[in-house]
């Protein structure tokens, strides 16, 4: 009986989990990236909760904890370099607070899912689909490089600004929903002795404006840290392609700023990795349309301001590989129990992450304050306890079935 042909656009987190599960299931599987090769660079991303399971289940947990940054906590400064306050990875117990006690660069973790993959999975670097058209028993796909072929199901794993989302569904606008926020990450040398710690400087807002926020994120036994820099969306138009562009906004917005943030600009010139975009989520009503499919970031982004996008990426391509091996032939029961599954665990992750906006762009120092007081003061309330659940409740919101192999 021939196997079940997928194509997956996007070779990052969602896309290579869902292969391995696939591939592990007997299905073909090809995953076409644009890049010319596994991205490099990027942030720290979180691992929590039921994501730490699908890690175990791939056994690549050791490779996984062995790259773990380091990161003892987050820091808040102020533009002198004095702490307001601290919080530990293990502030919160297992829930870890903003600093989860699996933390990876990105980067690293693209490297590990792609060595678990590369022998079992075609990969087709260097190229990207530019049309679909869907037939009675396939998808006939036409790529920018290679030559059109069919395949059963089509996957969008390809980001925020998902390629198949757009051909499948429809104009970004419809789905994408701005936070209001920009953000640039890109690397630095050391800038001060960090001692592991993940520093935070906050400049407040004027009259009802939103502030900014600079941070430093340590990696632990190299010349070199993460800069990120989060600031308001400026007025006026702007080409998230044009680097030249981007920088001049992010030194614009962050011009006579105190702390790290003048040696931050400059590392940010030539920095090779730089990344900037607008933060937003994705919200859609269905994540399929006939045979082509959503995971990850393409169908439900929860924004760079809360975390737990790679936790939703590796779980939801557990689930939609478990449901479609489950289902047998039937695509359409399968991503429907993939989203009925998924559902409760993506509302709860983006709704986490709108808290962020307020953290990382705070409207004035009163704002500010409140919110340095409130975590100074949180490992001795009594709510404390609330607080530790509803992380852990998120993370832990979707129970992973035991579908057969």
């Amino acid at each position: 009986m021939k196997a079940t042909s997928v194509l997956i656009s996007g070779a990052s987190i969602a896309g290579p989990t869902l292969a391995y599960w696939l591939n592990a299931r007997g299905f073909q599987v090809t995953i076409v990236e644009q890049a010319p090769s596994p991205r490099e660079g990027g942030q720290a991303v979180d691992i929590r909760g039921t994501a730490r399971e699908v890690v175990d289940r791939m056994g690549i947990a050791g490779e996984v904890r062995a790259a773990h940054t380091g990161a003892k906590g987050m820091l808040l400064v102020d533009g002198a370099g004095r702490e307001r306050f601290r919080m530990g990875a293990d502030l919160l117990g297992d829930s870890g607070g903003f600093i989860a006690d699996i933390e990876i660069l990105r980067g690293n973790l693209v490297r590990i899912l792609h060595r678990a993959t590369r022998e079992s999975v075609e990969y087709m670097f260097d190229d990207s689909i530019t049309a679909l058209r869907e037939e009675p028993d396939s998808v006939l796909v036409s790529f920018r490089r290679e030559a059109p072929r069919r395949f059963d199901l089509v996957v969008g794993a390809d980001g925020v600004h998902s390629n198949v989302r757009w051909l499948a569904f429809g104009e970004e606008s419809t789905f994408v929903r701005d936070l209001g926020a920009c953000v640039a990450v890109f690397r630095v040398p050391a800038v001060s002795n960090l001692g592991g710690w993940h520093r935070m400087y906050c400049v407040p807002g004027r009259g009802g404006a939103r502030g900014r926020t600079a941070g430093v994120y340590p990696l632990l036994g190299r010349d070199e840290a993460i800069g990120m820099l989060f600031f308001p969306v400026p007025p006026g138009d702007s080409d998230r392609r044009n680097v030249v562009q981007q920088k001049n906004l992010v030194t614009q917005a962050f011009a006579g700023d105190g702390w790290e943030v003048p040696r931050l600009l400059e590392a940010m010139s030539d920095a090779p990795d730089f990344f900037f975009d607008r933060t937003c989520q994705v919200h859609m009503d269905g994540w399929s349309r006939g045979r082509v499919v959503l995971v990850g970031d393409a169908a439900y982004c929860g924004s760079p301001l809360g975390g737990n996008g790679s936790s939703m990426a590796m779980v939801g391509g557990y689930v939609l590989a478990g449901e479609l091996a489950a289902s047998g032939p039937d695509h359409g029961v399968a991503f429907a129990r993939y989203e009925a599954l998924m559902r409760n665990f993506v509302t709860q992750c983006q709704k986490f992450a709108l808290s962020g906006v307020d953290f990382h762009l705070p409207k004035s120092r009163v704002r500010l304050w409140a919110i340095s007081q409130m975590m100074r003061m949180l490992p001795y309330l009594p709510w404390r306890g609330a607080v530790v659940k509803g992380l852990q409740n998120t993370a832990n919101a979707v129970a992973l079935q035991d579908y057969p192999v």
